[in-house]
């Protein structure tokens, strides 16, 4: 794929505004819409490609008008630049997009000129990556809500078939615990994640997974239980739940960069890695997922809060590529509509990806002008 010749036709990019279902809460943040940039290239040959760059202050650092500008800098490059191989065009736009700054701006861009790649050679992106598989079955997020909606969410999902619920965490102990009673009473054979955002000390982390061995019940990964800079408390809860309460500990805001990923590896500090797109762009997640095998440390692939644009290209990658053993893609089933065209197929917590050349998706771009 490296060494495919790219020639761009036309790079352009257009402001993408999604309203929520209901506001969701984190331990950082309250959010009620997404604010994305949506990017489309076509080829020379006619083919195009479709990109999402997520923006989602404070998890990602852009803000929606300085992505906007940057990805339009990254088009106006591409538009015109001479033919080269797709391995040097990600290169010069990895230099336009540096960095973690502009990691989301660079990440659609990117999913656009593979998408594109592939429509090109007429491969699904699940084959193009490896093509272990074409279903992935994702996670779906419990927000912060009341113990009574939060039972109500989980029951509704168990009719739907979600077995993994994640459930956020980590702004109020005594409340974190009686949502987590009130999930396992709706909902009583779900796998838990639980994902604190960067909200606990490591002595609340450590507290909760001791209050929930008391209740006999084990969730299947604690993400991100402290802020992201306090290497010491990571890597104190991750020993501790490991030794004492079978639980693996994921990074996620601690996981950034592949500087970040060294320094867990060589202090054993988390278990699982939480890859995405947002964080890390395209190519830079392929480099994390590489290190974090020779390693052997677990992966899991994450989102925003995105469309299934975005979350369609993650859902090839993981099941081509068939190396992850935690998924949470849900973020389009929290969002009042959907503005992506045809794309993968929704069964409950099933997505299946066609034999549809590239991504399988597409935004109605007379839509958005």
């Amino acid at each position: 794929m490296d060494t495919f010749t790219v020639n761009v036709k036309r790079a352009e990019r257009r402001e993408l505004n999604v309203s929520l279902i209901q506001p969701t809460t984190t331990a950082t943040s309250t959010y009620e819409k997404v604010r994305s940039v949506a990017v489309r290239i076509e080829l020379s040959n006619g083919c195009v490609g479709w990109g999402e760059a997520p923006i989602l202050r404070p998890l990602t650092a852009e803000d929606p008008a300085l992505a906007m500008e940057k990805v339009a800098e990254a088009c106006e490059f591409l538009n015109r630049s001479p033919a080269m191989t797709l391995g040097l065009l990600v290169g010069e736009i990895a230099g336009i997009l540096h960095g973690f700054e502009f990691a989301a701006a660079r990440a659609g861009v990117e999913m656009a000129l593979i998408d594109a790649v592939a429509h090109s050679i007429g491969t699904p992106l699940w084959r193009l990556f490896g093509g272990v598989s074409n279903t992935v079955t994702t996670a779906v997020t419990i927000p912060m809500v009341s113990p009574s909606q939060a039972a109500q969410l989980a029951s509704n999902y168990g009719k739907n078939g979600f077995k993994t619920l994640k459930l956020k965490v980590g702004k109020n102990l005594k409340g974190d615990i009686e949502v987590l009673q009130a999930i396992r009473a709706a909902h009583p054979d779900c796998l838990f994640i639980l994902d604190a955002n960067e909200g606990y000390t490591s002595t609340e982390a450590i507290q909760v997974l001791e209050t929930l061995h008391e209740m006999k019940v084990t969730p299947v990964l604690f993400e991100q239980p402290v802020r992201r800079d306090d290497w010491e408390g990571l890597g104190r809860v991750t020993r501790i739940a490991k030794e004492k309460y079978g639980v693996s500990v994921a990074a996620d805001e601690s996981c950034r960069v592949l500087a970040d990923v060294e320094k867990i590896v060589k202090g054993n500090l988390a278990d699982v890695l939480n890859v995405k797109f947002a964080k890390h762009g395209v190519i830079g997640a392929l480099k994390i997922i590489e290190l974090a095998q020779a390693y052997g440390l677990h992966l899991m692939i994450g989102g925003m809060i995105e469309t299934r644009l975005s979350m369609g290209f993650a859902g090839h990658l993981v099941a081509g590529l068939g190396c992850f053993k935690f998924i949470d893609l849900d973020g389009p089933l929290h969002l009042s509509e959907d503005p992506v065209v045809n794309g993968y197929e929704v069964s409950g917590p099933v997505y299946k990806f066609t034999n549809d050349s590239g991504n399988g998706g597409f935004f109605d771009w007379d839509d958005m002008e």
